[in-house]
């Protein structure tokens, strides 16, 4: 073999060789690329599970300082603005201020419990998988209870659990996070219990006892709590037992024997500063032994009376007074006189 021939058979193999590197190469970017993108990907889920697991369940974007890096870099999409950064930066201002708000309530409420007892109710999610779950946290709901002699708080304890493992998916129909309901207040997000509501309306109406002394007896419990707040809880249990006073009407009215009074009620006039009389009316199911009473501004005409009585169709027993004349003319209500106001006629004509 000449020289050149030998020139001619090692520049023919360097190049074999060269083309095989030049493939390896190639190959190894290609693979290169893919564990790349397989990286990137993970990242991804890693990020969601964490916010699935740790961060908050809103559609709001979450508080980002443009000073501060974050954990996933690689994975935030290029095209995030300054716009969006500042309108997360107010969503959380925002957030902050409502977070104040409640915090300053909390420690109004909790300076306003320091001196009564508290008992604790814990209440257990159902059906959950403690192999799976691990308890993360607690979500505590004070109210304010009563019961004769005393005032307590019931802390009701809700136990938070999350997932154990962390990159797991729930089963299906199931949250990441676990906690049982919280049970139903008489006011939404208010203090007090349905025993604590009761005794006011009890000693209100039934004992004939106004706000400012109930707040006194309060303060020999225990509990010293402004007249105001009393007015505050007052319109909203009122409202919850709308239903069951017009449930009580409407089967006092479905009779057909009833007795119907109005009486006298003095009424402060705020404006005034005087009381001045106005009328309350009372509706009596005599075979039933039920009644109720309805309040109209004061009112006791005779479209008052039409008004409250229009579903009823019997034996209306009354005093003669004349607003009841608006019935003469219905023939499904039948009045009756009362023997105590026939009985005041007699006595006067022998006198």
């Amino acid at each position: 073999m000449t020289q050149t021939a030998a020139l001619e058979l090692l520049v023919k193999t360097q190049q074999e060789q060269l083309l095989q590197q030049q493939e390896i190469n190639a190959s190894q970017a290609e693979l290169i690329k893919q564990l790349t993108n397989k990286v990137n990907e993970l990242l991804s889920q890693l990020a969601w599970f964490n916010r699935q697991f740790f961060g908050r369940k809103s559609e709001k974007l979450a508080h980002l300082d443009p000073n501060q890096p974050t954990l996933f870099d690689e994975v935030l999409p290029p095209q995030q603005t300054a716009q969006e950064i500042e309108a997360a930066r107010q969503v959380a201002v925002e957030e902050i201020a409502v977070s104040a708000v409640g915090k300053k309530k909390e420690r109004r409420q909790r300076k306003l419990l320091d001196n009564l007892p508290v008992i604790e109710v814990v209440i257990e999610p159902q059906d959950i998988d403690f192999e799976k779950y691990k308890r993360i946290g607690e979500e505590r709901t004070r109210t304010l209870e009563f019961e004769p002699g005393r005032l307590y708080v019931k802390e009701v304890i809700r136990p938070k659990y999350g997932l154990r493992d962390s990159i797991a998916l729930p089963e299906e129909g199931k949250s990441s996070v676990v906690i049982a309901p919280l049970p139903l207040l008489p006011i939404y997000k208010g203090l007090p219990g349905a025993s604590m509501l009761t005794e006011i309306l009890l000693q209100k109406y039934e004992y004939h006892v106004p706000f400012y002394r109930q707040v006194q007896a309060f303060r020999h419990l225990g509990l010293r709590i402004p007249e105001n707040t009393l007015h505050g809880w007052f319109k909203p249990a009122c409202e919850l037992l709308s239903p069951l006073y017009e449930e009580l009407k409407r089967d006092v009215l479905q009779t057909d024997y009833i007795q119907v009074d109005e009486t006298t009620l003095p009424v402060i006039d705020h404006d005034s500063h005087q009381a001045r009389k106005e009328y309350l009316w009372v509706v009596r199911s005599v075979m039933e032994r039920q009644a109720f009473f309805h309040y109209d501004d004061g009112s006791r005409s005779g479209k008052t009376v039409e008004t409250l009585l229009q579903s009823f169709k019997g034996y209306l027993q009354c005093d003669g007074y004349d607003a009841y004349n608006v019935f003469e003319k219905k023939s499904e209500v039948c009045i009756i006189a009362c023997m105590s106001h026939i009985r005041r006629a007699y006595e006067t004509s022998m006198i």
